[in-house]
């Protein structure tokens, strides 16, 4: 999609995101990102926009861009294809991780919103859209309110900020999911005791207008929609019933706009 819109200046930040909020789940605050972009041909203004988003990127992580590696790949890869990969290093105190074993049934989870698909489910969007509908990446599309190609496009949002200030301002997080691929039913469970299970109000949170449009043209089940997408959520904290207010407060000090989605309930040892 961003070869089709020659628009290279976002994908880092996709690519950034997807490290830092995985590493920021555990309670880490990133450190610094090392990059690797492999090409074709090294295309100077296509690089350039990369390196931008990258940096853009850590620059809302609050971690260091230390480096990287090009590497040129002729008659492996055509000369205008891309591939970008990275990694990110945080640090967390051990008595500090963050791992879910004390999520306990009553306990809230809220939910800070996504800006959009961010990086999970595109192989299903680019089937939809241009290759069951015959899109072109400009189309302008009533429901997103812009061209298609943007809406897809729109950057991960970076969520280090807003939990690393909700830690140091003394709430205590029992757990944190990273809604990335498979959605609500593959991550959730990752972070749960045995004995326990969530409970999720869907109408607590607003769909966003892209999940509403897959949904419709592509005939798609909740079900699927749900395992796929992050739907509108990209983060969930869990936290004790009695912190959710303060916790709430705080991450909306730190620009979020956390709702409170769900609880943790008791599976009663039948899982």
């Amino acid at each position: 999609i961003a070869q089709q819109m020659d628009k290279h200046d976002t994908i880092g930040i996709d690519l950034v995101a997807m490290c830092v909020n995985d590493v920021v789940v555990s309670g880490a605050k990133p450190l610094f990102f090392l990059d690797y972009i492999a090409c074709g041909s090294l295309i100077e203004d296509v690089m350039v926009d990369i390196v931008k988003g990258l940096a853009e990127g850590c620059r809302q992580a609050d971690c260091s861009l230390v480096g990287g590696e090009t590497a040129e790949h002729p008659n492996v890869m055509a000369p205008d294809d891309y591939d970008i990969a990275g990694f990110a290093v945080g640090v967390v105190d051990l008595e500090k991780i963050i791992n879910g074993k004390t999520i306990a049934p009553g306990d809230v989870i809220i939910g800070l919103p996504s800006s959009g698909i961010h990086s999970n489910g595109y192989s299903m969007v680019r089937k939809l859209f241009f290759d069951m509908k015959k899109c072109g990446v400009a189309d302008r599309i009533d429901e997103l309110g812009s061209d298609l190609g943007s809406a897809l496009l729109t950057p991960t949002r970076i969520y280090t900020r807003s939990i690393i200030d909700c830690i140091s301002s003394g709430v205590e997080l029992k757990g944190l999911v990273h809604i990335t691929g498979g959605g609500f039913y593959e991550n959730i469970p990752r972070i749960l005791p045995d004995n326990v299970a969530v409970t999720i109000d869907l109408s607590s949170f607003e769909l966003p207008p892209i999940f509403r449009l897959i949904r419709k043209e592509g005939g798609v089940s909740d079900r699927e929609m749900y395992t796929t997408f992050n739907m509108g959520i990209g983060m969930m904290i869990f936290v004790d019933r009695s912190q959710a207010d303060r916790a709430v407060e705080q991450l909306k000090q730190s620009g979020e706009s956390p709702r409170i989605i769900g609880s943790a309930i008791d599976l009663a040892g039948d899982r």
